[in-house]
């Protein structure tokens, strides 16, 4: 819902309500009618089918009430001793910082918000005509996350950004390692020359070419290599 019907009433967190609604206000609120409406339009059968995700949606909340709050707490108490006042507190505030890590990506859409800290550094060098922006903080936050302008360009690509091999992108790192071991496969990408033809035809014209040389230049070594 949230790349095909993006900043619209039918994206869960549509960054036009605001800075605080697109980073965490909309967890605390009712689904917009929109969403519900044009939510039950998706075809779902082919996630439905599938016994993995099914069995984790069954027992999302036993294992993420475990993986959050238990096991985290009761490892330091078992392994160094520590009290259970610090180490329930100091696991509450690794969440917090967690979930709001998370949350700057939906509230780095908002950069047309004054509040929104994305103001300050949020470019659009493959799309202009879209809220999501190019976000170095957030990328260094979140691991990668914060290429969201070309995420919503090409919002197939499993990189989430063009330089996803980049020291910056862990989030990439960890799809190609699962995908050396098999577990990840059919990996779909954006070719050099998709990607230029976007920025020269929707860009913002903040997008350095010798970057995009230096990529596609990574990108042609390797498949010689190869």
């Amino acid at each position: 819902m949230h790349h095909k019907y993006s900043d619209t009433n039918a994206d869960p967190h549509n960054a036009k309500r605001g800075f605080f609604f697109s980073h965490i206000g909309w967890l605390f609120i009712k689904k917009h009618s929109e969403m519900k409406r044009l939510g039950n339009t998706i075809y779902m059968d082919d996630v439905r089918s599938n016994p993995v995700l099914m069995f984790q949606k069954k027992y999302a909340i036993p294992f993420m009430g475990s993986l959050c709050f238990i096991i985290p707490v009761l490892i330091p108490m078992y392994f160094w001793n520590e009290t259970f006042v610090n180490a329930f507190n100091f696991n509450i505030l690794r969440f917090i910082l967690g979930v709001h890590s998370i949350c700057s990506i939906n509230s780095v859409h908002a950069i047309c918000s004054v509040n929104s800290f994305a103001h300050l550094w949020g470019s659009r060098p493959y799309d202009e005509s879209i809220m999501p922006v190019e976000n170095m903080g957030v990328s260094l936050v979140t691991l990668g996350e914060g290429f969201h302008n070309y995420h919503h360009s090409f919002p197939w690509d499993y990189k989430a950004g063009e330089l996803g091999n980049n020291w910056l992108n862990f989030s990439t790192s960890a799809i190609n390692f699962f995908a050396k071991l098999g577990w990840a496969y059919d990996l779909k990408t954006a070719s050099g020359e998709v990607v230029e033809a976007r920025i020269k035809r929707t860009g913002d014209g903040t997008y350095k070419r010798e970057v995009f040389k230096e990529n596609d230049r990574g990108k042609k070594e390797k498949n010689k290599g190869q």
